[in-house]
């Protein structure tokens, strides 16, 4: 493989060498462009939005839940049967209405919390469909009991109005104890008044691998009469006549007081200013890309996928302090710290996004990731987060991404020892003993953490450092693919009980594209474009699951780009697409029709959304421009699905235009200089005034 150099804070950073043929006059010219144009008009976005969109059964998990960007606060019925995000359009029957989920996990979820149901204890509540109705930041519906139940949110307060009939009875039923996985359940309350009532939550993370705390503070606009209680739950009944009561229910990591606190700062402003205001946060977020052209399901499906990038992760800032996972209160006074993690997922495609389209947010979010290394970090949940949260390996990786895209106001040096202490643990058994991560899907991955952490050491000018890691990387790269994936066999088409993670030898064959250049060294370019076109043929893609979602966008790594582009268009597009694995198996039968569709059952079966990662990889592909080999600065090109995308980036838009047919770009102008091949680097894309696929 051919080796670029490209400078960084001084320090060096080796990259794969395809991707780097952007000739000298480009870049010259681009200098030349006056960067600086006023926004085009915002526009009403949000109108494209399907909130129910994957929201059936086991197809994606999501809900329609009111919530903020990164807002803790997601508040939506639970089903009787709950799914893993506690909803599910296939299941009327309701336990009642909770504050928290993550969305789109695989695996058991967390959330479910501070559940009310408005009608007595027992009681069978059910949601009249034809009456449901879920819009940015806010959810309505009414149930069969004759309650209309209005729900709207603010980061860290679930805003939550009961309206009753005539001759309904004014009770709310409040289980504190509630969770989607009761398995590490705690909690406490305490009445404080006729009007509120505060305590604590502890739940399981996702999958019960560790535990979250939250303090809340409960108020309602009525008084009450605690009817019934134990030491899990309460019977609020009003007043008779009383036709509609509204509940405030704040959040905090931190205590009590300081969820009351957050009570307080909102207390002046009705329910209705704040649905406005939450409508207002998700315009800046949809209205931050405009497309043109394509299908209204297109639409719908690109911004109802950009609302999810955006769902996690949660602002767990309360009063410009946080607390980590090691339970030390700290400052964040200037600046946001997010929590709830699932970065085995949304470091492939979700933060590689933001980082695109929201650099300002992507500064929080590695500072936030920073503290993490300091304050406890483990691969999965630990027992003591601020607010659910699922696992955070390859976070190295997401930060290097970020550092070479221009992200850089992060102290990525105060990470490192966190990330070298991780790096022992996760080299393969044999290096130190009690190490994990034998397996070959396990050692790949560790393969590419190697990489970035050798190519972040040499950032921070630990070069002696950054050699070792790059030497193990790719030695254990060079051992593992020789062993485990160049020589393919039969075998490599079986998923269950073949000692992979959810993945075939196929899939994961592909996982590392950064060795792209290896791999041609050994099998030969030609033969690589080939195996991988077989790959598609024989349809052993999984686009259900995450291992192997870059592997659409690699043919450009094998000279042969224009293969991206058909395969791409098919994926988006193609009613007759044939899908032979799931979530952790191949189907019985396969699935034949497109993978995203606007449907409740929109995604295909057994398919997690999986916090915005699928979302992300569906707005890239609509968008023509892929990250293939994170940690670089390189994008790879093919044909986009919209006539027309406007990027609205901070101070300047960018405009990537198709003028020619679907999947048939025979070459890409950056304002009007040809590239050399179908890559761009990130400060040509936005820098760029116009980019047009001819």
């Amino acid at each position: 493989m051919v080796r670029l150099s490209r400078k960084h804070s001084g320090k060096t950073i080796q990259h794969s060498g395809r991707l780097v043929a952007i000739a000298a006059s480009l870049v010259i010219a681009l200098l030349c462009v006056q960067a600086i144009e006023t926004p085009a008009q915002a526009k009403d976005n949000a109108k494209y939005v399907n909130l129910f969109l994957g929201t059936a059964g086991d197809h994606g998990q999501v809900s329609p839940a009111a919530q903020l960007p990164f807002g803790l606060a997601a508040v939506c019925p639970d089903s009787k049967v709950p799914s893993h995000v506690g909803y599910d359009y296939e299941v009327p029957a309701i336990s009642g209405i909770s504050v928290t989920r993550v969305s789109g996990v695989g695996g058991i979820g967390a959330g479910g919390n501070l559940r009310i149901l408005p009608a007595q204890n027992g009681s069978e509540v059910s949601i009249v469909k034809s009456k449901e109705e879920a819009v940015p930041g806010y959810y309505g519906t009414s149930l069969d009991n004759g309650v209309e139940v209005r729900l709207t949110a603010t980061s860290h307060c679930a805003l939550e109005q009961y309206l009753f009939a005539n001759d309904a009875d004014c009770t709310l039923f409040v289980d504190f104890d509630s969770a989607i996985d009761h398995r590490r359940n705690k909690s406490a309350y305490r009445v404080v008044s006729s009007n509120d009532i505060e305590g604590w939550v502890v739940s399981s993370t996702v999958c019960n691998a560790g535990a979250y705390k939250l303090y809340f503070r409960l108020h309602t606009d009525r008084p009450f009469m605690v009817e019934s209680y134990d030491s899990k739950t309460a019977q609020l009944r009003f007043p008779a006549g009383t036709r509609k009561v509204e509940v405030r229910i704040g959040l905090s990591s931190i205590s009590e007081a300081s969820a009351a606190e957050e009570l307080a700062a909102i207390a002046t402003k009705s329910f209705e200013q704040h649905r406005a205001d939450a409508a207002n946060a998700w315009d800046k977020v949809l209205d931050k890309v405009d497309v043109k052209g394509s299908t209204q399901e297109q639409r719908t499906l690109f911004y109802t996928s950009l609302y999810r990038v955006y769902l996690s992760p949660f602002n767990a800032t309360f009063g410009g302090k946080y607390i980590g996972t090691d339970t030390v209160l700290r400052e964040a006074a200037d600046w946001t710290f997010y929590s709830g993690w699932s970065m085995w997922d949304t470091y492939r495609a979700k933060f590689p996004l933001i980082t695109l389209l929201d650099p300002e947010a992507t500064v929080d979010i590695c500072k936030s990731l920073v503290s993490l290394y300091q304050t406890g970090k483990k691969n999965w949940a630990t027992l003591q987060e601020p607010v659910p949260t699922v696992r955070t390996e390859h976070t190295q990786i997401a930060l290097l991404d970020a550092w070479v895209k221009g992200v850089k106001s992060f102290d990525l040096a105060a990470a490192f020892p966190g990330m070298e202490a991780e790096a022992d643990a996760g080299r393969p058994q044999g290096a130190k003993k009690g190490l994990t991560r034998n397996s070959p899907d396990q050692k790949m991955e560790t393969i590419y953490d190697l990489w970035a952490i050798g190519h972040i050491a040499r950032i921070i000018g630990k070069d002696a450092v950054a050699q070792k890691y790059l030497k193990e990387s790719e030695e254990l790269f060079e051992k593992t693919w020789k062993e485990d994936f160049m020589n393919i066999t039969p075998e490599f088409e079986k998923m269950k009980d073949n000692g992979l993670y959810q993945g075939t030898r196929w899939q994961y064959r592909w996982a590392v594209p950064i060795y792209s250049g290896k791999m041609i060294k050994w099998v030969g370019k030609e033969k690589l474009a080939d195996q991988l076109s077989e790959f598609f043929r024989k349809h052993l893609f999984n686009q259900g699951n995450e291992p192997d979602i870059q592997t659409p966008f690699m043919f450009g790594l094998f000279g042969h780009s224009e293969r991206t582009d058909s395969l791409v268009h098919a994926l988006l597009t193609d009613d007759a697409m044939i899908h032979r694995y799931g979530g952790n198996a191949e189907y019985p039968e396969p699935f034949v029709g497109r993978a995203f569709k606007n449907k409740p059952d929109g995604y295909a079966p057994e398919m997690d959304e999986d916090d915005g990662t699928m979302s992300a990889w569906y707005i890239f592909a609509q968008m023509g421009l892929y990250p293939v080999c994170l940690g670089t600065d390189m994008y790879e090109l093919f044909t986009p699905l919209f006539d027309e995308v406007v990027l609205h980036l901070p101070g300047h838009d960018v405009k990537l235009i198709r003028k020619c047919t679907p999947a048939s770009a025979k070459a890409v102008e950056v304002d009007g200089i040809r590239l050399p091949a179908f890559a761009i680097t990130h400060s040509t894309l936005i820098s760029a005034k116009e980019i047009i696929w001819r």
